[in-house]
């Protein structure tokens, strides 16, 4: 399993070891627009999820600090997501882009996130640092496509489940077990959904005025026909 190499703020290194990666769907924190959502959907022929939120397992290998992502053909796209990951004694909150194959994910949303590598940045926080302020935390989201950079996605993490609720839905002791890493939700898109040649993601925190950030490029490998 993957031991990845982050740098604590104001701290300095530390190395995690990541044992099973989770991605956690349909987390906002409005109920009633969820299983709006929802119902949208299958109207449209895709299957409700068993459970709301619903959880993910992937590989942990998929995880990866890397600057280049390669992905298969071009139908992919990244979304931005706080990342809770579990060490021995403490939970930090690092930065990432749920990056998922978009043509796979109309007909399987468990195979479409498996396709793609899962991006994070390399610098986290310690999540009792932000505890106390959580709801004042940013994110945002910026699209390179067609050479032209633009904001993707933009809002607040109250549009999410707070991690906490979050943590109870998949271990009711309410702990996320060391070793873990988790993909906690998105926001809403600013235009058109799709792909891109770049994508960069933040976290801000405007209380104790900081960011953690992570900016990927994206490389579409040949297929044979």
């Amino acid at each position: 399993m993957p031991t990845l190499q982050f740098q604590l703020a104001g701290e300095g290194p530390l190395a995690l070891r990541i044992d099973r990666l989770v991605i956690a769907g349909w987390t906002g924190r409005d109920a009633g627009a969820v299983n709006h959502h929802i119902r949208e959907l299958e109207q449209i022929g895709v299957k409700p999820p068993s459970t709301v939120p619903c959880f993910y397992p992937l590989a942990a290998s998929l995880l990866t600090t890397a600057p280049l992502l390669e992905v298969p053909r071009e139908d992919s796209s990244g979304e931005i997501e706080f990342v809770l990951m579990a060490g021995p004694d403490a939970l930090y909150v690092g930065v990432g882009s749920d990056h998922t194959d978009r043509k796979v994910e109309a007909y399987d949303v468990t195979v479409s996130k498996q396709m793609c590598a899962k991006p994070v940045g390399s610098e986290v926080w310690r999540f009792d640092d932000v505890a106390a302020h959580w709801d004042r935390l940013e994110m945002r989201c910026w699209r390179t496509r067609h050479g032209v950079r633009e904001l993707y996605q933009e809002g607040l993490v109250t549009r999410l489940l707070d991690p906490r609720d979050l943590i109870r839905h998949l271990h009711a002791e309410g702990a996320l077990p060391p070793g873990t890493a988790m993909f906690c939700g998105t926001q809403a898109v600013i235009g058109e959904l799709g792909g891109g040649e770049a994508f960069e993601v933040e976290l801000h925190d405007p209380v104790l005025r900081r960011s953690i950030r992570h900016a990927y490029r994206v490389a579409s490998l040949e297929v044979a026909p």
